[in-house]
């Protein structure tokens, strides 16, 4: 007698347990249905968002690089004014003391 209870017991145990395991139902209600849709569409929003950052970073490379060499060919510039600066200060000079010692000729 104890055994068949024992067994009763077990089996409805067996089966409560298994009820308790979803199968994969078909009939999903209304809401389960709107989640699983906002659960897709945040997805595809992800996904939009990570290929936009992406495109994003690729055009600040982009520009970066555009900068640098923006920079890069101003500071050359800058060099070449410069060193045609420093020439003509030099010939400015030149003619200066060219000029101071014509003139310290004529007065002696």
């Amino acid at each position: 007698m104890k055994s068949m209870i024992a067994v009763a017991l077990a089996a409805m145990a067996m089966a409560l347990a298994s009820g308790c395991q979803k199968p994969e139902d078909k009939r999903i209600g209304p809401a389960e249905q709107a989640g699983r849709e906002i659960d897709r569409a945040a997805s595809v929003a992800g996904e939009k968002l990570d290929q936009a950052a992406s495109k994003a970073g690729e055009k600040l490379d982009q520009a970066g690089q555009k900068l640098d060499q923006a920079a890069q060919q101003a500071g050359e510039k800058l060099n070449t004014a410069t060193e045609k600066l420093g020439e003509k200060v030099e010939q400015a000079g030149k003619e200066m003391q060219d000029s101071a010692r014509e003139a310290r000729k004529e007065k002696n």
